[in-house]
């Protein structure tokens, strides 16, 4: 058996050093902030610079994914998975993503490289009706060996007060999943694990699903922008199923009063998260503490509005599952 800790990422311990940055930084100003450290995104009030509006800011990187891209010498999705976890992050607040910006370190690459990486970004933005306004590209020797990369992205959403979601959840609520693209950006250091030193795949290894390792791994994150204006009206509460998967995410937006009860069977089964369970022998609760398992983004609604919420998901190029619903409890997660 395989867990996302073998392959040298610690869950725990993340969690353990976002309560230290939360007691470090408890004595910093205050003012404007409406949240901060621990949701998807932190809100910002602008009252005090004359404004009712609110904006919302997220960064993240795509993390070991790059290295496969990097193997695969593909680097023209790579920049949409970079999008897509700012922003998918970003519209669970209720906020609209409006502006993002890029850092780029590497120590020597092509310009074509550079090129395919900004393509990605630009067409991940497109998707997200937002704009590129800024960045950084920093080279660094002997920090990055030749050919390799890192990147990291920061966007801005926008909305005012009352446009907010607010986590009113209530007991017997439904809870909707909306279909992934894969393993999306996460979990990659147990993925390069077990199909590269456990399996012994190479990059262009064809797998029983008819594809290469390559295009499983480098399918690009679903942004979620377009299908959740939608759903917004709809919507109690919105979880991106990022790092940490079910069990970790969706607990944020729970306040430690309610519970979800996920049934498995109403679940997608995707091959792809299949053959990496049998590869590792990994566990079910593993599995769902790491990955997405076919559903990249929840939301909660009441139980009335479940079959016009599944219509608009399904008719707008994803799949919905109806997945759970929500009891009364300490903000904790069951699959059953």
């Amino acid at each position: 058996m395989i867990t996302y800790k073998d392959s040298g990422v610690d869950i725990d311990k993340g969690n353990r050093l976002v309560d230290r940055i939360k007691e470090l930084t408890k004595d910093l100003s205050k003012d404007g902030i409406v949240s901060s450290i621990g949701g998807f995104s932190a809100l910002f009030s602008l009252e005090h610079f004359g404004s009712d509006l609110i904006l919302s800011s997220a960064t993240d990187g795509v993390g070991t994914k790059l290295i496969v891209a990097q193997m695969a010498d593909k680097h023209d999705t790579v920049g949409i998975d970079l999008v897509a976890m700012n922003v998918n992050d970003i519209i669970t607040s209720g906020t609209v993503p409006i502006f993002f910006l890029d850092y780029i370190a590497y120590s020597k690459l092509e310009d074509s490289v550079l090129s395919d990486i900004v393509k990605g970004i630009v067409d991940g933005l497109k998707m997200s009706n937002a704009s590129l306004i800024g960045g950084e590209t920093a080279q660094m020797p002997d920090i990055y060996k030749d050919g390799e990369y890192d990147l990291a992205g920061f966007c801005v959403g926008i909305a005012k007060p009352e446009d907010l979601i607010k986590n009113d959840i209530s007991e017997n609520d439904v809870v909707i999943g909306i279909s992934s693209n894969g393993f999306h950006s996460n979990g990659y250091s147990l993925l390069r694990k077990l199909f590269f030193d456990v399996a012994g795949y190479k990059i262009d290894s064809m797998l029983e699903n008819k594809k290469t390792v390559a295009e499983v791994l480098l399918e690009p994150t679903n942004i979620y922008v377009s299908v959740f204006k939608k759903l917004k009206q709809y919507t109690k509460a919105a979880v991106h199923i990022t790092g940490g998967g079910f069990y970790e995410n969706i607990p944020r937006v729970l306040s430690n009063k309610f519970d979800v009860v996920i049934e498995k069977n109403s679940l997608p089964s995707v091959d792809i998260f299949k053959i990496a369970q049998d590869i590792g022998k990994i566990p079910d609760d593993e599995m769902y503490r790491t990955f997405n398992m076919g559903v990249g983004f929840v939301i909660v609604i009441d139980e009335k509005d479940k079959d016009v919420v599944t219509e608009i998901i399904d008719n707008n190029g994803f799949e919905s599952y109806v997945m759970g619903y929500v009891k009364n409890g300490s903000g904790s997660v069951e699959i059953v």
